[in-house]
């Protein structure tokens, strides 16, 4: 992309930009970005918005980041095209940080001109404006940043009808809301017509490439997949970044989720803490519901001890983790894939658990839903991974299919069943040789059904016992079941390209793995092979993959490489094989992150770049 001033001197560039937006946390920023961000997705550009805030008080620094690619590129670019400035506190820094070329946008009163002469200016009253658009005083700081909406209109050409309809949307039943806010709009886009001679070369146009899509966050998608997924009892505690998975689930199900009398077929509650949370959620499962709980790393920490009770008593429950960064309290408002190692092997002892890991909200209304379904079928805990980037990122997506396929609950024995079997079962008996025993619900009417359930050592029948060979052959059980698993979880996607060399990733690193390939394949000419992979335990084929390439280098947000040590742990003979591209440092990858990492690996490799 070029970086002269002026549009005479590169031509015109047209929906591939990024605008980076600076204002005060709490300023009601949000509706004004998400005003720009849906006229963008309407006028057919593929778009992302990525947030970044404080974790802590209001009126600290925020951002956000809309990136329109024609290409359909919507991972973090790592410079900005456009630069807001709205937030007089971080300006200088903001345009210090600013590449050659870009453009900025500012309150005039900033003179921000002389410290960065290589970049587009565009000063701007704002502060007069809004004045003279918002009579109410009390009310401008709520509407100056719709200010912005409107000159980036007209020195872009994003449709004014557009961000109208984007507005509405946004404010959907807020009336007032809508009519304070839309002559600022419209104020500020005549003014910067009148005033602003276009000095860049960044402009907007129609396209056609988002029919069939929404823009959605991943902890909505998620909540609306665990409702159609048929979630009947959900705990939970607030902790960043997961809690707007609970609340939009608990919005979704009250909404749809009724009888016709009106009354709840469901339970939310709230708990004190993350361990009653989790506490409550292996009650729940005990008794025969499909439950559900979300946290994120820290909450993993607290609930370890009742993960491994579900675990070794074999109770089916689901827990969501919106990983942030970490350890401690860490960077509760950044992104980070840190927890991979705790949820595989979370509690203490012997344990492996099922993890699902989601890449785009369509996977995660897709997965969702199959995470509640296996946490049944294999009765034991099951994790469904995800991270802050795309828990609390507004993602574009293909529309989500509805569910075609029923609920299923596994090996669950009805009172017919026991019947047949003359009321002779364990509970703890693998039967069909698949690690996975029959179960029976409280309250089914059949003398045989009740047993107890132990997290204490027991035999096949569910009584107590300190025998070691109880001990082991109930341990090696759960371990053959979860080699059984591997033929029931996700399978990885694998893209190949005739290569030699492989990236092997997960969850939100996807868009940006993409990316690079695209460039190295275009611009370096080096083929990669892609294995992108969706559950623990790893399938045949993520082996298959790795013992096909010379080397695979594992792609992860993280500092040590904890799917690189998972794999190394489960699959010891190809550890030799890989190595690691990382990065940790809170935000979301680019794609000019691993390109540069990957060439200069390869480089060390001493074998050149591979063709």
């Amino acid at each position: 992309m070029g970086t002269a001033a002026t549009a005479d001197a590169v031509g015109t560039i047209v929906n591939d930009f990024s605008i980076h937006v600076a204002t005060a946390n709490g300023s009601g920023s949000q509706t004004s970005n998400m005003v720009l961000l849906r006229a963008l997705f309407q006028m057919g550009v593929p778009v992302s918005g990525k947030n970044l805030f404080p974790s802590n008080i209001q009126g600290l620094p925020t951002w956000f980041t809309i990136r329109a690619s024609k290409d359909g590129w919507i991972a973090r670019k790592e410079e900005s095209d456009v630069i807001v400035c709205m937030n007089a506190e971080t300006a200088e820094e903001d345009v210090a940080t600013a590449r050659k070329g870009a453009v900025l946008i500012y309150d005039d009163s900033l003179r921000l001109q002389e410290k960065r002469p290589d970049c587009v200016h565009y000063p701007v009253p704002f502060k007069k404006l809004i004045a003279e658009c918002c009579p109410d005083l009390k009310l401008r700081k709520l509407v100056i940043n719709m200010l912005y909406v409107g000159v980036c209109s007209a020195l872009f050409g994003i449709d004014m009808g557009e961000l109208k309809s984007a507005l509405g949307k946004q404010l959907a039943g807020k009336q007032k809301a809508i009519d304070l806010n839309l002559p600022a709009l419209e104020y500020s886009a005549n003014w910067t017509k009148e005033h602003l001679p276009k000095k860049d070369a960044f402009r907007v146009e129609r396209m056609n490439a988002n029919e069939g899509k929404i823009i959605i966050e991943g902890n909505a998608a998620t909540a609306l997949g665990l409702m159609f997924g048929g979630v009947t009892v959900v705990t939970w505690y607030p902790i960043t970044p997961s809690s707007s998975l609970c609340e939009y689930l608990d919005e979704y199900l009250n909404r749809f989720r009724l009888d016709k009398d009106g009354k709840r077929t469901f339970a939310v509650v709230q708990a004190e803490d993350e361990i009653s949370a989790v506490g409550m959620l292996a009650g729940a499962g005990w008794a025969g519901a499909r439950c559900f709980t979300s946290t994120s790393g820290p909450g993993i920490s607290l609930m370890n001890e009742i993960i491994g009770l579900g675990y070794f008593a074999e109770i089916p429950f689901v827990i969501c983790d919106v990983a942030r960064t970490g350890p401690s309290t860490g960077l509760p408002t950044r992104t980070m894939q840190g927890d991979i190692y705790s949820l595989m092997y979370a509690s203490h002892g012997d344990t492996k658990h099922i993890v699902l890991i989601p890449s785009e909200p369509k996977e995660s209304f897709e997965l969702a839903q199959e995470a509640l379904d296996i946490a049944e079928e294999f009765q034991t805990p099951v994790f469904l991974m995800l991270d802050l980037d795309l828990g609390m990122n507004y993602w574009m997506a293909k529309r989500f299919d509805y569910p075609a396929a029923p609920i299923h609950r596994g090996k669950v024995l009805t009172k017919e069943q026991l019947q047949e079997m003359g009321g002779k079962w364990g509970r703890y008996q693998d039967v069909d040789g698949d690690g996975v025993p029959y179960r029976t619900i409280p309250g089914t009417e059949h003398p045989a059904a009740a047993y107890f359930t132990r997290g204490t050592g027991h035999t096949a029948q569910a009584t107590y016992s300190e025998k070691p060979e109880h001990w082991k052959s109930n341990m090696d059980r759960l371990a053959k079941k979860f080699e059984s698993a591997k033929k029931r979880v996700p399978k990885p996607v694998v893209t190949s390209d005739g290569s030699k060399v492989g990236l092997l990733f997960c969850g939100t690193t996807t868009e940006a793995i993409n990316e690079a390939v695209h460039e190295l394949k275009h611009k370096h000419k080096v083929k990669v092979d892609l294995c992108r992979v969706r559950a623990f335990p790893f399938t045949s084929e993520v082996e298959d993959f790795v013992d096909h390439h010379e080397r695979v280098y594992v792609v992860e947000l993280n500092r040590d490489g904890q799917l690189r040590m998972a794999l190394s742990a489960e699959v010891p003979r190809l550890a030799h094989k890989l190595r690691s591209i990382l990065h940790y440092d809170g935000m979301p990858l680019s794609a000019g992150a691993v390109v540069k990492q990957f060439r200069e690996l390869e480089g060390a490799w001493g074998k050149g770049t591979p063709e």
